[in-house]
Parts: structure tokens; sequence; C-alpha cells
């Protein structure tokens, strides 16, 4: 099914301010959360369209690429901008509403205006908490050869596992996990007190439970309760063509493991491109400079130029001045969004050589005589025609 409009999702026109975007995506975000919707698959699925929605319009960045390129640009392509919601789901929606409008201080109550269900499940008795697995950067060094062509590489990680003596659960044999008693299995702690400014209200973490609402019996013994062990593991990741330095790729799941069964972070891939000994990259354009001689710069031919995959033939036209960039199409880096390639740009100069044989020496004293002398600054078609040589 093809996606809607980011624009229409959030119900904004195309000039929206990024305020508007803001307040348009907490209106929608507040009417379809999950805690005031338990059980509303719709609503859910609405409540990630609007985040997923708004993640791309309120960064400047991200928003340009969606303007010029749409869906395409963004869905499922690690690469542009560093962004990628191919696999984006109701976690990662509820983390960037909490990261974006829950620190007001309070509970789900403060945002819904007391009607929200906050932890609370169908039943009206409180789930406890699960904490997501912590994400794991790396940073992927690449040569440009890997970067034109896509790589699969396969990297070791040191993480934290699930511990499969207790199954993850952190309790050791039957003891199992109980509701906590302190907090009744919320996770929080609420003391009421009374002032002349009226009633007040502080929530505080469960200090017994550390929030989750629930307590160990006796703790495993291999991983003291944790429910995670460290370890390692190897992951496949994928890199399209085209990528560079500042891309990221997203791994899911690959983290490290939560602790008492919480779900596992990510693995975040930052790609570094390696510098390359011949070729400098300007966008998805190469660069590259050539030495040529005196006879080839000034009577023309034919040179060998260096290319990613090998070597290409380059025609020098006569009268070639040093410092000229000559363009050939299609032999830079591919487009990571969009098909075709950018191109090699090769910049021509032209060789003086250090020693010179006698009869080199003879041939050159020779032509001197015959050519003169060189254009004065005052030779004004000579250097405008230089100029426009070289490009400058």
């Amino acid at each position: 099914m093809a996606k809607r409009d980011y624009y229409e999702i959030l119900g904004v026109p195309r000039d929206a301010t990024e305020d508007a975007i803001k307040k348009a995506y907490r209106k929608l975000a507040v009417k379809y959360h999950p805690d005031k919707n338990p059980g509303d698959k719709e609503a859910e699925e609405k409540f990630k369209e609007a985040t997923e929605a708004y993640e791309i319009l309120k960064d400047p960045k991200k928003r340009a690429q969606y303007d010029q390129f749409g869906h395409a640009g963004i869905s499922g392509q690690p690469g542009a901008g560093g962004f990628d919601f191919g696999g984006f789901d109701l976690s990662d929606a509820l983390r960037a509403f909490m990261r974006d409008f829950g620190g007001f201080g309070g509970t789900f109550d403060d945002i819904f205006g007391g009607g929200g269900a906050s932890t609370r499940g169908r039943s009206g008795s409180h789930r406890p908490q699960r904490y997501r697995g912590e994400d794991i950067q790396i940073r992927l060094p690449l040569t440009l050869e890997e970067i034109a062509q896509g790589v699969e590489k396969k990297i070791k990680l040191k993480r934290y596992l699930k511990c499969e003596n207790c199954g993850g659960t952190g309790a050791e044999g039957d003891s199992g996990l109980k509701t906590c008693p302190q907090c009744k299995g919320s996770g929080q702690i609420r003391r009421v007190s009374r002032s002349l400014f009226g009633q007040m209200i502080n929530v505080t973490t469960c200090n017994l439970c550390g929030g989750e609402g629930v307590i160990i019996g006796k703790p495993c013994s291999v991983c003291g309760g944790e429910g995670r062990v460290k370890g390692s593991t190897t992951i496949n990741v994928k890199i399209p063509p085209g990528v560079s330095s500042g891309n990221y790729i997203t791994v899911r799941g690959s983290g490290h493991y939560g602790r008492r069964g919480g779900p596992p972070g990510d693995v975040i891939v930052f790609i570094e491109e390696k510098r390359h000994p011949i070729f400098k990259r300007r966008g998805d354009d190469l660069v590259v400079e050539i030495a040529v001689n005196y006879p080839t710069a000034a009577l023309g031919g034919e040179v060998e130029v260096p290319i990613l995959n090998g070597k290409a033939k380059l025609k020098i036209p006569p009268g070639t001045q040093s410092g000229k960039v000559f363009r050939m199409r299609n032999k830079g880096l591919p487009h990571l969004n969009g098909y075709g390639s950018g191109d090699e740009l090769v910049k021509v100069i032209v060789w003086v050589p250090q020693k010179l044989s006698n009869e080199e020496k003879e041939i050159l004293k020779k032509l001197k005589s015959i050519q003169g002398n060189v254009p004065s600054k005052t030779d004004k078609s000579f250097f405008d025609r230089f100029r426009e040589t070289i490009g400058v």
C-alpha cells in the first residue's frame, strides 16, 4: 500500500512552520496514543503514521529530502541524510513522542488531561515496566571502491545477551517475578501533601523495584538478576552503493538485550570514508590529477586515466593548458537515492622534467628560438583564453 503524504497526515500545508507542524502532531498523538486507546490497532497505526510524518517534517534536512524525492528519498533507504523508517515500529513512535512531549514533570495524566491510562492494562492493573536495551554505535570504515559497488560486512559485536539460565527473567528457578509490595506493580510512588497553595502530588520512581513494578524472588546465580550476560555476536550489514561519511544504518534489535526481558536496542552503524591514494571525492564526483608532457599538451593526444574500476582513455585537445579540467561522464560514484552516477573530473598538470639530456636541451633551445617570448600580462586576449581554458 502506498504511503500517504506526510503533510496530508498532519493536516498542514507544505509551507507550514516548524511550530505548526509540532502543534498538529501533538494533537494527533494525544488523540491516537495507545495508552488512551488500549487494544485499538487502528489508533495504534494512526499514532505511528503521525509520528513518522512528524520525525521527517520537523527536521529541516529530512524535510528538504522528502520535498525533493518524496517517499522514494527516505523509505527503506538508510543512507540519505542518515535516516531510515524501514523498520519503524510502535516502540520507536512512543520514544519519539516522549522525547519531545514527555518532559512535563508528571505522568501521562498531565498530557491527556487526566484521562490517560498510563501504564495500566485492560484490567486496570499496572503493567511491569520493561526497559529497552541500550543501542550500540559503531563506525565502519569503507574504501571508495566499496562505496561504489555496495558491500555486505560481517561485524562482530560485544553485547549483552539474554541469560539462558533464567530465560531473561533474572529469577533463579521457579522463584519467578513477584509484584512489588511497595508500589503494587505501578513502578511509582505517589505522595499527596497539602499546603496553603492546595493539594500537591509528588510522583517518584519506586526505590524497591527501580520502577519495574516487580521484584525477583531469588536472583539468578548466573546473571545476578539482570536477565542478561556479556557475550558477543556477529551481524551482517548491507551497505548500499553511494553512501558517504555521516550516513548511518540502523540494524533493528541487534543491540544490547534489555534487563529482565526488556526488548533489545539497535545497532547504529556510522559510515566513515577512507582516504583514497589517488581520488578525492566531491559529492558523487571524483577528482583526479594526471601529468602530461609538453608535446602532448601542445599537439594533443590520447592519455590513459585511472578510474575506480580500472583505466579509461581521454583525448587531450591541442593547446591544452596546465590546470585544465576535463569531465568524464558517469565515471564517478552512484547516486544514493536515484539512478545514474556522478562524473570523474580530470585535472591536467603539464609535466616539466627536472633533468634533460643534451639532445633534449638542443631541441628545446631550437624550439625556444622559434617560439620567441611567452605572452606578457598586457596580452589580455591570451590570459582571457587561458582563464577560460582552466575554468577560472
